[in-house]
């Protein structure tokens, strides 16, 4: 293994703690449980040293590979991943009982940094950064979906679609002297009306990725932001609801489309 390999910072999380900044070039797993690696960008390439380990990518997920021991007390082998990016990633493989860790984050030195990438039929990852790009620079826009809050104002100016990703286009402006610390900013599909005697259905959507992700709108100041998304459209009598809160504030934002508006998305040029 070269040193770079083996110099790769991680952020390895267990029971709750980050371990930031410490490299790795060796990965206990046990035949008892499964240890997850979450890497930044969709797997396209696995290659283990023995058939004492078995691994697979996650259910439906891109990013994410699953890897345990086939039998108890296997000799030192490897694993091998090439991921859609381009990057290698190798490391020796030992075997434990019980694992200090289980779930590696390869992805923490990335911004955005994706819980888990769904597949999305053809489009990858690359792609998908280069249409929020786009997007973000795009001149058209739609009109009248927008929530504003003492001189703090969220937008929505733009709805778009490529293969089955669908970008959002969000215009922050903050026109006080006060600057907007974003608590979170979150999409949901949720009932329309609530009904007295049942309580909210609320399905909650995951980006994919954040275009020009931040967490502070200075004051005096605009960002635009783009979210990409797996494609949906919305049930009869639900609405998408976006919510933006501010932390330690009360500037909340929330906006509500139908799916008359979802089915406007342009095509990303």
């Amino acid at each position: 293994m070269s040193r770079a390999t083996a110099s790769v910072l991680l952020s390895v999380t267990h029971k709750g703690c980050a371990l930031i900044g410490r490299p790795l070039s060796s990965i206990d797993i046990t035949y008892y449980k499964t240890t997850n690696l979450l890497f930044p960008y969709a797997v396209k390439s696995v290659d283990i040293g023995s058939r004492d380990i078995l691994a697979q990518k996650a259910k439906g997920v891109e990013n994410i590979l699953q890897v345990k021991a086939a039998r108890a007390g296997f000799d030192e082998t490897n694993l091998t991943v090439v991921t859609a990016d381009g990057k290698f990633y190798s490391y020796i493989l030992n075997y434990v009982d019980t694992p200090a860790v289980l779930n590696i984050n390869f992805a923490a030195k990335v911004k955005w940094n994706p819980e888990a990438f769904f597949s999305s039929g053809d489009i990858t990852e690359a792609e998908v950064q280069a249409d929020a790009e786009t997007v973000a620079f795009d001149t058209k826009k739609l009109r009248r979906i927008k929530d504003k809050s003492y001189s703090m104002t969220m937008r929505l100016d733009g709805i778009y679609i490529n293969e089955n990703v669908m970008y959002f286009r969000m215009k922050l402006d903050n026109q006080s002297n006060i600057n907007y610390d974003i608590s979170q900013l979150r999409f949901s599909i949720r009932d329309q009306k609530k009904s007295r005697r049942t309580a909210m259905q609320e399905l909650e959507i995951n980006p994919l990725y954040v275009y020009n992700d931040t967490a502070v709108v200075a004051g005096h100041s605009k960002q635009v932001l783009v979210f990409a998304v797996p494609k949906f459209t919305i049930p009869d009598k639900k609405v998408l609801n976006i919510q933006m809160t501010e932390k330690n504030g009360g500037r909340n934002l929330e906006l509500k489309l139908r799916n008359k508006s979802i089915l406007k998305a342009k095509t990303v040029s």
